[in-house]
């Protein structure tokens, strides 16, 4: 070991002679536990575009940075991930950072909380962070995936893929989500322009709680934020295959690699996904739900020197669904009849979306600056009309393929940031923006009474009613956050965002007998505007308690924009009505620890939230427009704890618990004739607990040099739930139990998984009128991976 470090140290000194100092100023050397050289290692500066690759002699060289004191995150395949704190200039010595099994020491946790790259253990935020092994290990494919994963979250949609998301019970029921997704540092504008595909992901953050100031309108309940992969001066690829039953089929490559070292870097990624979909339909015997799309995400970085960058990124999603409402007409009747329906009209649905950004960062001495802009578009729509009675019978149905322009979403939004700079040894932190946002939903659809439409109460039949729409929203926002160490204990931070939005709506209707050319106005052309404008606040409060505790208390306002509601046969909801803007006041308490040498994390925090001005949505029947109203308070409360730990080499624990207790405060709405006393009601879409535990054994197989093998278990529980209003309808507690096996050689991998192994029935989204759907069923499947670094 002794000539391990010596040979070592010489070729460092070799190293650091033959370079040329006005173009290398510093250099550092990984090595594992026994002194061994550690090659591919990969060392990220946090929130710079600094990021170098280990030579197989494990060194690598830093470009010439301002001084001051970075963080690091070190990562490389089979080793811990870690966290350094490295000051410039670094002196005579050479940087050593020393490794060890990944069996042996939990990860650092690195987050983007605060809209900068964090220790999760410094941030007084409660987040649960998910790594690309995470991501990996639990099958993460879509968005609405991460329910039970995170505490405190729910998440399910009705076949369409846009998701219902619920976090300590502010929930997402509306175009206007409560809680907001990020895709690369881009807020996914409303639930029509956010692509809900997983693939090419490094990792997830999700925030809980409010976050306003920085993130604002519809934060409500918290952000999810997806990163995918940056490219390094390394080539990467990788090709992974799944298929399972129910005819699944899944295909994803991934591709990274430095165009000009250290310059200029491409990424590209595509997916293929495809499913026979779990329903069967009565009504012809063939499969309701089959599905299949294709995505992909491409970017481009340029690196000007260490301090500027510039990337370019485009994503794209295709999505085809030949029965995306999977609903039968009752709870009973879901469950009594599980995963069969009887509907005559099968909705084939389009939907293609884009997101694309440009991001411009700059790292300096004095501060950091970035811009991103970004375009986003969705245009969705049903080749065949979708079955609105969920029934053999020619009731109703929902016509909405009217062409371009109609149902093509498009928004435009800009944020600009600056900020003290990243090396700064200052106790005073602060950063400032702006942001800017345009969009447009011109949006047409007709409700379509068929010849059986005397059974809902329509006088007449065979005739189409056609409401249209065209919304245009435009917004402006400013934010300030200071954060200041008054020791090296105790830290204060405060923040305040103003947000002023303005909406401009148009709205008609037209009724279309059969056969006709033309019909005539049930609503001429009428135009509304209103505006509306927000001051939220924040502040914290953190103490560490030594070096492997930190506790925080915090308060923070949440805000979710107003509008204008759509046109309706509902007589109390006139068109173009102005629903108000929702406020809330979270207050949480948290505890963030590290234990046994990084081999125990226990983070834990309690939280009271009080909403006013609720915003209710309301299906509107037979219309299958969702209006917005303003109904009373509602009043959040509960607790979290997420705990992981190495019970013994290569055995690894991970436990969730989330109890929320959201209910509603005041109120009184009618919805579709039936007044409903909200008071004392549950909120939607909440589990009032939620349960993980995961246990996985992985290490080196005997016998087999080079080999590795993993054993994983899951066990999930949810607490009752709630789908109306009225709390009608409901779903008691279920469990369900998830595993899966595998092996790891070299450049390739493989493992077998099975979900729902005791096929537990539940529902996992309902209307209010309780058209529902089930959750998946048990299904299995082979998940091939081949690698090259």
């Amino acid at each position: 070991m002794k000539t391990i470090k010596i040979v070592t140290g010489i070729v460092v000194l070799l190293f650091n002679y033959f370079l040329s100092p006005a173009q290398i100023k510093y250099s550092g050397v990984v090595r594992d536990e026994k002194g061994k050289p550690v090659g591919g290692a990969t060392i990220h500066l946090l929130n710079t575009e600094v990021s170098l690759v280990s030579n197989d002699y494990g060194l690598f060289q830093f470009p010439i940075l301002p001084g001051g004191m970075y963080s690091a995150e070190i990562s490389s395949i089979g080793f811990a991930r870690v966290e350094k704190k490295i000051k410039f200039p670094l002196g005579t010595d050479s940087l050593i950072i020393v490794l060890s099994p990944s069996v042996k020491q939990l990860d650092a946790v690195v987050v983007t909380a605060e809209k900068q790259e964090s220790n999760i253990q410094n941030v007084p935020v409660s987040i649960t962070a998910l790594s690309s092994r995470d991501i990996q290990a639990y099958r993460l494919w879509a968005s609405s995936d991460l329910k039970g994963i995170v505490s405190n979250l729910y998440s399910a949609n009705p076949g369409d893929g846009r998701n219902v998301i619920s976090i300590r019970g502010i929930t997402s029921t509306s175009y206007d989500p409560a809680v907001v997704t990020y895709i690369d540092g881009v807020p996914q504008f409303t639930l029509d322009t956010y692509i809900p595909q997983l693939f090419d992901v490094d990792h997830i953050d999700v925030l809980k709680g409010p976050q306003g100031t920085l993130y604002g309108r519809n934060a409500m309940g918290g952000v999810i934020n997806i990163f995918t992969r940056q490219p390094d001066d390394q080539t990467h690829v990788s090709f992974e295959i799944s298929s399972g039953n129910y005819g699944l089929e899944r295909y994803s490559f991934n591709l990274s690699t430095p165009l000009i070292k250290g310059k200029l870097y491409l990424g590209a990624a595509v997916l293929y996904e495809a499913s026979d979909g779990y329903y069967i339909n009565d009504f012809n015997n063939s499969n309701f739900d089959r599905q299949h799309r294709t995505a992909d995400n491409i970017s481009l970085k340029y690196l000007l020197n260490p301090k500027w960058s510039f990337a370019l990124n485009m994503k794209n999603l295709w999505n085809r669904n030949n029965g995306a409402f999977a609903l039968s007409p009752t709870t009973e009747l879901a469950l009594s009849n599980p995963f069969h329906l009887d509907q005559n009209a099968i909705g084939q649905m389009v939907d293609n979306s884009l997101n694309g950004s440009l991001q411009i960062r700059y790292n300096g001495s004095k501060m950091d600056f970035s811009s991103l802009t970004a375009y986003q578009s969705n245009y969705r729509y049903y080749k065949n009309p979708v079955d609105g009675d969920f029934s053999p019978l020619d009731i109703i149905s929902i016509v909405n393929n009217y062409g371009k322009p109609w149902n093509d979403v498009n928004a435009w939004t800009e944020e600009l940031r600056l900020s003290s700079p990243t090396a700064s040894v200052s106790p005073l932190k602060w950063a400032i923006g702006s942001y800017l946002f345009l969009q447009t939903a011109p949006n047409k659809q007709g409700v379509h009474f068929g010849a059986d439409a005397s059974l809902a109460g329509s006088p007449d039949s065979n005739y189409t009613v056609i409401s249209t729409t065209q919304i245009k929203n435009k917004g402006l926002a400013f934010y300030g956050q200071l954060e200041y160490a008054l020791s090296k204990k105790f830290s204060v931070a405060g923040g305040l965002r103003y947000d002023y939005q303005q909406s401009h709506a148009e709205v008609s209707g037209m009724y279309v007998p059969d056969g006709a050319s033309a019909g005539f106005p049930t609503q001429g052309d009428t135009t509304g505007e209103t505006s509306y404008h927000a001051l939220t606040p924040m502040l914290s409060i953190s103490y560490r308690a030594g070096e492997n505790a930190h506790i925080y208390a915090s308060y923070r306002q949440g805000y979710r924009t107003g509008g204008l509601t759509q046109l309706s046969s509902d007589p109390s909801q006139p068109p173009l009505y102005p629903y108000q803007p929702e406020f809330s006041n979270n207050y949480e308490l948290g505890w963030k620890g590290n234990y046994f040498e990084n081999r125990f994390h226990a983070n834990l925090a309690a939280f009271y939230n009080t909403v006013t001005d609720v915003q209710v949505p309301t299906l509107i029947l037979p219309d299958a427009i969702t209006v917005i109203k303003n109904a009373g308070g509602l009043t959040s409360k509960g607790f979290e704890a997420e705990l992981e730990g190495l019970v013994v080499k290569g055995l690894q624990m991970t436990y969730h618990f989330g109890y929320t207790d959201a209910k509603y405060t005041s109120g009184n709405l009618s919805s579709n004739g039936d007044a409903v006393n909200l008071d004392g009601k549950r909120q939607l879409f909440t589990p009032d607990m939620t349960s993980m535990f995961v246990l996985e054994y992985s290490g080196a197989l005997p016998k087999l040099i080079g080999v590795n093998g993993f054993i994983r278990g899951e066990w999930y529980y949810f607490g009752k739930q709630y789908f109306d209003l009225s709390n009608n309808q409901v779903q008691p507690s279920y469990q369900m139990l998830n595993t899966s096996v595998g092996i790891s050689y070299s450049f390739f991998s493989i493992s077998v998984w099975m979900r729902n192994i005791t096929n537990t029935k539940y529902i996992a989204y309902a209307y209010d009128f309780g058209a529902s759907r089930l959750g998946d069923p048990y299904n299995y499947g082979v998940t091939m991976k081949f690698r090259i670094r």
